[in-house]
């Protein structure tokens, strides 16, 4: 099997759609923020200041990268289309969220806690293995190859 054919091959159930809409939903409203500044955001200026003062440098660069892997990492998931490379972003993207933010705040949320990013890391990992599912636009990818 071709590494295209494995990339777009799914479990073909919908229990996958039902991952997709809510994560990619909540990841491109999160990327939204961080690059155009909507729904209360800073965007990309302020977000890269924000990361620049955590030592995440060059900060434009970092809030570029996680803004765009949140926003077109979700909009890619939310669609099905290359949905394990997609998720793997958003996985990554959720890996450095925990370990240079949330990790020093402990498990709850309420306190700043990587309980959040942890959550949407698993369901970004779960979609790396299932796939896009029913409904995914990897389905048509891969009925022409």
């Amino acid at each position: 099997m071709s590494l295209v054919k494995r990339l777009l091959a799914t479990h073909q159930n919908f229990a996958p759609l039902a991952l997709r809409i809510p994560v990619g939903i909540i990841f491109m409203a999160h990327g939204s923020q961080k690059l155009f500044g909507w729904f209360g955001g800073y965007g990309l200026e302020g977000t890269g200041k924000f990361m620049a003062s955590m030592g995440l440098e060059p900060g434009m660069l970092m809030a570029a990268l996680a803004g765009g892997g949140e926003f077109f990492g979700g909009l890619l998931v939310l669609l099905g289309l290359l949905t394990r490379p997609a998720a793997t972003v958003t996985a990554f993207t959720m890996l450095v969220a925990i370990f240079s933010v949330h990790i020093q705040h402990g498990l709850f949320l309420s306190n700043g806690g990587f309980e959040y990013a942890l959550a949407l890391f698993a369901a970004s990992i779960s979609l790396i293995i299932s796939g896009g599912g029913k409904c995914a636009l990897d389905n048509t990818l891969s009925a022409t190859k």
